[in-house]
């Protein structure tokens, strides 16, 4: 996981060929009926490709390269679960049928066989353990070996290899399934979890890439790669990252210990918060708004939280201050000043939050990975990789926009493109949507 620039073109990169959102309604209904004879072909193809993995070991530790026909065999395993992921996923429309399609909408590009270390083809299965679990996290894609489960081992003394065998569960899967539901109602699929899901399918991809030794290039979890394909739309509560990378071992090695007087104090503020909570309900049923001091109490709350979590999760270099006032922290969150709100979509406001909470939670779930690497890494090397940096970043953002909309400080949803800077960014409209573009 050592930090690389999402700017240097990576072995096995994500290629999204098209923005098409339509959504067949019909093939919506029945997509994990219509999938089950390519998730079939797939497992089939995951024996084989699995048993070509153990062969690309030997190779590597002998000669130090894979051969090209061994490397073309499981690229096309990779490609193809690639597809059938985002077929599955809600990614993608067209059917993928039983063979790579080159001109798929959600692809994956691998580069040619390169030289690889054969110190680093020894333990390699080791070394991909964390990205895979990641990868698992992060729900990337689907993929089927002889292990017939999800689990990871190193390779024994008598030549036995398990591998990663699915990942069909994490914040993808939970993006998929609220996808699912939008897509029956609006006959399209909404862009943050399309962009989300890509996301996830991208790092799968290079996961299990590196795991089978497709290349010898770690797999990069920075958002940034995801900057050629996702947008990201002004919204009125956003990250902003000034902080360094460096952090001081003494305290990644106590910081837990360290930010119990920050768990407290929020603790006592959420209480209070509840009460707020309710008051500016009924103030925006009453006017149409959260008034000027509530709005600022709450904000100082939310902004408060993201201080925190930072600082505990690591992600954060330095001890944050108490009251969540902006600019104090190098991972903060702007906030705009409180406007009118639809008091339709102000009355049944906690249940149009739901499925934003639910894929905040299982983005929670990524950001507890990502503190549990960042922690080890950081005590190693004294720094935190970027990549999982920012992979914490919008995780953490995607949780506080849906606090923020769920405490009425706005009523634009959250949006859940996984990238800090996307590719072009899009006017805020004057009437803002309760769902719109939604995830």
């Amino acid at each position: 996981m050592a930090p690389d620039s999402a700017t240097v073109e990576r072995p096995i990169r994500l290629v999204v060929r098209d923005d098409e959102l339509r959504r067949s309604r019909l093939t919506v209904v029945f997509r994990l009926f219509l999938a089950i004879p390519v998730l079939v072909w797939l497992g089939l193809r995951g024996i084989a490709a699995f048993l070509v993995g153990f062969v690309n070991w030997i190779a590597v530790l002998l000669q130090g390269e894979v051969p090209d026909s061994l490397h073309d065999f499981v690229a096309g395993y990779v490609r193809y679960a690639t597809q059938v992921s985002a077929y599955v996923f809600l990614a993608a429309d067209p059917y993928p049928w039983f063979r790579v399609q080159p001109d798929y909408p959600v692809d994956v590009e691998i580069a040619p066989p390169k030289r690889q270390g054969r110190w680093g083809g020894l333990f390699r299965i080791v070394l991909a353990l964390p990205a895979l679990v990641l990868a698992t996290a992060l729900g990337g894609g689907l993929s089927f070996g002889p292990s017939g489960g999800s689990s990871t081992s190193a390779q024994g003394s008598e030549g036995e290899w398990v591998f990663w065998g699915s990942s069909a569960g994490g914040a993808a899967a939970v993006a998929a399934l609220l996808a699912w539901f939008y897509a029956l109602a609006r006959g399209r699929a909404p862009r943050g979890a399309r962009d989300l899901v890509a996301y996830a399918l991208g790092y799968g991809a290079q996961a299990l890439g590196y795991a089978l030794l497709l290349t010898g290039r770690y797999p990069s979890s920075d958002p940034a790669l995801a900057e050629p394909y996702a947008e990201l739309p002004r919204h009125p509560v956003q990250m902003v990252v000034t902080d360094s990378l460096e952090r001081s071992r003494l305290t990644v090695l106590f910081r837990l210990f360290l930010a119990i007087p920050h768990i407290v104090w929020i603790l006592l503020w959420t209480i209070a918060v509840l009460f707020a909570g309710i008051a500016a309900w009924f103030a925006a049923l009453a006017t149409g708004g959260v008034p000027q001091g509530l709005h600022r109490f709450l904000a100082a709350y939310v902004r408060y939280a993201v201080h925190v979590q930072a600082y505990l999760y690591v992600i954060g270099r330095r001890f944050p201050g108490f009251t969540g006032q902006p600019g104090t922290y190098g991972i903060d969150l702007e906030i705009d000043p409180p406007r009118p709100q639809s008091r339709w979509l102000t009355l049944f406001r906690f249940f149009l939050a739901i499925p934003a909470l639910l894929l905040a939670s299982a983005l929670g779930g990524v950001a507890l990975l990502v503190a549990f690497l960042v922690w080890w890494y950081a005590l190693v090397r004294g720094s935190v990789p970027e990549g999982l940096r920012n992979l914490g970043v919008a995780c953490i953002r995607y949780q506080e926009q849906a606090s923020a909309y769920l405490l009425l400080l706005t009523d634009r949803y959250p949006y859940a493109a996984p990238v800090l800077q996307g590719r072009r960014h899009e006017p805020e409209l004057s009437v803002e949507p309760a769902v719109g573009d939604a995830f």
